[in-house]
């Protein structure tokens, strides 16, 4: 087993970044019977900003400000 283990460690570290990444995608998702809990929760967030963004009851903000905030909240 340990043979067979290192044998597609080292075929998976040859693949590219974006390869890689995408298998670890998949990875995680068969541990998990559909959505992760996490995914869920993102989800239902984005949809509830994007309701109040229609109704009027926040502003949007622009990309720029957005990340000049996040910036100066955590510098470095």
């Amino acid at each position: 087993m340990a043979a067979t283990f290192d044998s597609l460690q080292a075929q998976v570290l040859s693949l590219s970044k974006a390869e890689r990444s995408r298998l670890l995608e998949r990875l995680i998702a068969s541990l998990h019977d559909g959505e992760l809990p996490a995914e869920q929760d993102w989800e239902q967030l984005a949809d509830a900003r994007e309701a109040e963004l229609e109704a009027g009851a926040i502003a949007p903000v622009a990309l720029e400000d957005a990340m000049s905030r996040l910036r100066a909240k955590f510098p470095g």
